[in-house]
């Protein structure tokens, strides 16, 4: 690994990404014990906390200085008064540690003044480490990648949106799986060359995957186009993400333009380009509203959810069964628990 201005900020994400990996394989052979936050695809385990508090304690012990957020530990706004802040998921891909399969990773990132700078993934179950700085290298230690295939480029997906709607989709490529951040740093790695979601993603997710898709010369953003920025006051993504290389992320775009493949976005506002997905009616109606959350493809709406954020209460549902469905879990897993209209 080239040496860089942030070698320390490296060696100290790096120590403890893996005595979080020793954690979590401790908890594995002593049994675990899951609950659930917001549905059955959202479990969270005493591993989870476990590994948050000793990732976040290390991290608050070498750099006193620095904010931290981690999806495992209680938001402070204290954060966002700090130009340097951690991003720590300490499972991304809880589901899949607690089920028994090996895709999951500890993932520990910096953003600096909102733009991630540095990543440290690490994959306990097959002892994969990847580490990098935007500006040095991307290093990994583990075993060689897998063949191409025939397809044109590999495409990492999410095994839960593959195994609802995109095995139903022509677009070739397709590797499903369970962590973002396992892709993305798969991606910085050579072993894949894109990804996308349909649903949105938090920052705890993204920013250390981000951060070593940069540093390899890739490129990470929101469906729309937009940039992806962190240390925001709400830390989630509003909408479905794609990232890859810079050749691979060419064609996945037209590909999804091609096929039509939607995206949530939460949280809609006049001034996204997805407002103008909804008709006049609607966008004189819901104009100022904070509430409204939209599925859509190819320039129309597939679900429409408008709620009160502050009690949570639907006020208004329309759309496609299923889209409404899918739309209506990621509005959950952002906010918690909806109550339908009337209660």
């Amino acid at each position: 690994m080239t040496s860089s201005p942030r070698t320390r900020d490296l060696e100290v994400a790096t120590r403890l990404a893996l005595e979080a990996g020793e954690l979590l394989r401790a908890h594995l052979r002593a049994g675990l014990t899951v609950e659930h936050k917001t549905s059955i695809d959202d479990p969270v385990t005493a591993a989870d906390r476990e590994a948050s508090h000793l990732i976040t304690a290390g991290l608050a012990a070498a750099f006193p200085d620095d904010g931290l957020l981690s999806e495992e530990e209680a938001d402070s706004d204290r954060r966002l008064v700090r130009e340097r802040v951690w991003i720590v998921d300490p499972i991304d891909g809880t589901k899949e540690y607690a089920s028994g399969s090996d895709d999951y990773c500890v993932s520990i990132g910096l953003a600096v003044a909102g733009e991630p700078v540095l990543g440290v993934v690490y994959a306990p179950a097959t002892d994969e480490l990847f580490a990098g700085t935007v500006g040095g290298d991307v290093s990994y230690r583990g075993p060689r990648a897998a063949g191409t295939g025939s397809a044109p480029w590999r495409v990492a997906v999410s095994d839960t949106e593959h195994g609802r709607e995109l095995h139903r989709v022509g677009l070739p490529g397709l590797h499903p799986s369970g962590s973002i951040a396992l892709k993305l740093a798969r991606i910085a790695a050579g072993h894949a060359d894109a990804t996308f979601t349909m649903s949105p993603r938090s920052e705890w997710d993204i920013a250390a995957g981000h951060a070593l898709v940069r540093a390899a010369g890739g490129d990470l953003r929101r469906r729309d186009g937009q940039p992806i920025t962190y240390n925001r006051p709400s830390p989630h993504v509003e909408q479905g993400i794609i990232g890859g290389t810079p050749a691979a992320l060419e064609w996945l775009e037209g590909q999804l333009r091609d096929f039509g493949l939607p995206t949530a976005h939460l949280g809609l506002r006049p001034d996204a380009p997805a407002w103008t997905t909804l008709d006049a009616a609607d966008q004189a109606a819901l104009s100022g509203h904070p509430g409204v959350f939209i599925r859509h493809a190819g320039g129309r709406v597939l679900a429409l959810l408008v709620v009160d954020p502050a009690t949570r209460t639907v006020e208004r549902a329309h759309g496609d069964a299923f889209h409404l469905e899918r739309l209506t879990r990621d509005v959950t897993r952002a906010l918690g628990a909806l109550t339908p209209a009337g209660r």
